[in-house]
């Protein structure tokens, strides 16, 4: 196959946030697969919202995921080439100005609605004079423009929901020019797709009622029709949709939280998918296995538990050097190794370094058998047979066993109720600052 050409088209007028990026991670996924080009495009053109900080964010937050881009587009610039494109669709007929205020458009829908009929655009303009248009604009009117949708079923193979089809002579010819000359963006995201030679949208199904009209806009323009597939939106566990007031779902407020990118990727990538959520320790799994054909119909259940607890699970798979960078100087990696698979988030093995290296105070439970432990302690050095070796000449010397024997030595070392296998911590806590502890003395 050509080497796909994609692209990931927010506006910057708010944080990105797991139905937003779900899309992006297809399209790069999609993207690296097959040797193509990501493409970030920023649909700014609402100059009232956009703002830079949220085209910061969306940058970093995509750069944190693993998802870097190939090209950034800024639609702001492309102002000139949107006009051009207007003025060819004026002069084929297929734009055309309509001047109804919007209550006038409001109280037809309704009155057409209250006859049981489709509320679709009766094309009032179209039959306008020069005059008339001409008196409509002394009273300081400025026309909206429509499209002029051709009465005709448009088909197309969609990658995830199969062939599709809708009849445009049922639907209103779109607004793609509103009264104030700003542009909507279904017409400039057709625009942009013809001049980057875009040749697969993945988008959420909540656009799949604008592709039909879409199709049309390419046609009209003499551009290629991409291919398109759509992704089933999210839902949360319930069933029911997801919006920013049942949770956090910001990626820069799952990050704040301590989510690893990795687990965020794997869940977006195979829920809703014939393929197993599972944790990875990069990309490549997932870059190799995405397949439009294994995502279902159905919505995708988003779960923010599942999602920690994946998150969790990658912290316990990744090497040393998948995180080095990311931990402090006091992790290094014999410690990480021996605590990662207790962390539920990166920051937790900052606080076992300053478990292991000191100074706790030891919780002390029987201390007189805790004295006896630390008598027996072997000589230097350690390894992780050491535990083991140890405890069972305490156990045979105390005549203790299972819990009795081992949580008050595991309180004593460490301060804490459970944690990582001592047989791993012991070698890093070290003979002097073990047998202080032991004795009940900070160390």
């Amino acid at each position: 196959m050509t080497a796909p050409v994609v692209r990931f088209a927010p506006s910057p007028t708010g944080l990105l946030h797991v139905g937003n990026i779900r899309a992006a991670l297809f399209n790069w996924l999609y993207a690296r697969r097959h040797g193509g080009r990501f493409i970030l495009r920023l649909d700014d053109t609402d100059r009232q919202r956009s703002r830079p900080e949220y085209e910061a964010a969306i940058e970093q937050d995509l750069m944190w995921l693993g998802l870097p881009w190939d090209a950034k587009e800024r639609q702001s610039d492309r102002l000139g080439f949107y006009d051009a494109a207007r003025d060819r669709l004026i002069a084929s007929g297929r734009l055309y100005p309509c001047y109804e205020t919007p209550e006038e458009l409001e109280f037809k829908r309704k009155r057409l609605l209250a006859q049981g009929r489709p509320p679709v655009y009766d094309r009032a303009a179209l039959r306008l004079d020069a005059a008339a248009r001409q008196a409509f604009e002394s009273e300081g009117r400025r026309p909206h423009w429509r499209f002029k949708l051709s009465s005709e079923e448009v088909r197309w193979d969609d990658l995830v929901r199969g062939p599709q089809h809708v009849d445009e002579a049922s639907q209103s010819d779109p607004v793609l020019v509103r009264a104030d000359g700003s542009y909507l963006y279904s017409f400039t995201s057709v625009v942009d797709d013809i001049a980057f030679g875009i040749t697969h949208v993945i988008r959420g199904e909540d656009h799949v009622t604008n592709t039909g009209a879409q199709i049309q806009m390419f046609r009209a323009l003499d551009g290629a029709v991409p291919v398109f597939a759509h992704l089933p939106l999210l839902v949360d566990a319930s069933g029911a949709g997801l919006s920013k007031r049942t949770g956090s779902l910001s990626i820069g407020d799952l990050r704040a939280q301590g989510i690893e990118a990795l687990a965020i990727d794997a869940l977006l990538a195979r829920i809703g998918t014939a393929d197993p959520v599972e944790p990875v320790a990069s990309l490549e799994p997932l870059i190799a296995t995405v397949d439009f054909s294994r995502v279902g119909r159905a919505a995708a259940r988003f779960s923010e538990q599942e999602l920690a607890q994946l998150s969790s699970r990658t912290l316990h798979m990744l090497p040393y050097e998948a995180v080095r960078e990311r931990l402090g100087a006091e992790v290094n990696e014999a410690l990480w190794l021996a605590v990662r698979g207790n962390l539920s988030v990166l920051s937790d093995a900052a606080v076992w370094a300053e478990i292991v290296q000191g100074p706790i105070t030891p919780v002390i439970e029987e201390a007189a058998f805790l004295v006896d432990a630390a008598a027996l302690l072997p000589a230097e050095p350690w390894t992780e047979q050491t535990w083991k070796g140890w405890t069972t000449a305490v156990a045979a010397a105390s005549a203790r066993k299972g819990r009795a024997l081992f949580h008050p030595l595991r309180l004593a070392l460490t301060a804490r109720e459970t944690g990582p296998k001592m047989a791993r911590l012991l070698p890093l806590i070290g003979r002097s600052k073990a047998e202080a502890r032991l004795r009940g003395q900070p160390a």
